[in-house]
């Protein structure tokens, strides 16, 4: 009985990997599929006419999860052009602007956009973490640690801030 259980164990267990391997492959075939249908529609939208700003963010966005930064960042700056984004909208396009800056390395340019996405959303917690990590890589420690603590006003919780305020007051604050 022993012989017979085994390879019928060994053969299910198996089968419950190759499914479940075959349903996140599927998963993700559908996901990659929906993103590039909407890619390539938007793209030929927008070659032809002039789109909403709505569509240049989702141009962008999708251009940014692509790493094509200085296309995402095109995308972008006409949504901006186009002046119809209010308040959180429009604080999204200047956050992944930023972002878009901030992945080539012109952290000046970065940190110019989550100021205005700050200014236009004082609580945007994100914008606020983004900036403060912009100011750490341009060696503004000071400055870091005061950003980050602005989004601990906001979000006591948020992860984030926590972890590089505590790492930043160490690095400030000379060991007696």
């Amino acid at each position: 009985m022993d012989s017979v259980a085994s390879p019928i164990l060994y053969i299910s267990l198996l089968l419950v990997l190759l499914s479940s391997a075959a349903f996140f492959v599927a998963r993700q075939v559908l996901k990659t599929r929906r993103i590039e249908s909407a890619l390539t529609r938007l793209q030929n939208k927008l070659s032809k006419e002039k789109g909403t700003a709505e569509e240049y963010y989702e141009l962008g966005s999708i251009l940014l999860d692509k790493r094509l930064f200085a296309q995402a960042i095109n995308q972008y700056q006409k949504a901006i052009k186009l002046e119809t984004l209010e308040g959180q909208d429009l604080a999204a396009v200047y956050n992944a602007l930023g972002f878009a800056y901030f992945a080539q390395e012109q952290f000046d340019l970065a940190i110019r956009n989550y100021k205005e996405a700050i200014k236009l959303l004082p609580e945007y917690v994100t914008a606020l973490n983004n900036l403060g990590h912009a100011y750490e890589r341009k060696q503004l420690a000071a400055q870091a640690l005061e950003v980050y603590e602005q989004a601990l006003e906001v979000e006591p919780n948020n992860q984030t801030a926590k972890r590089r305020a505590e790492a930043l007051k160490k690095r400030l604050v000379p060991s007696t």
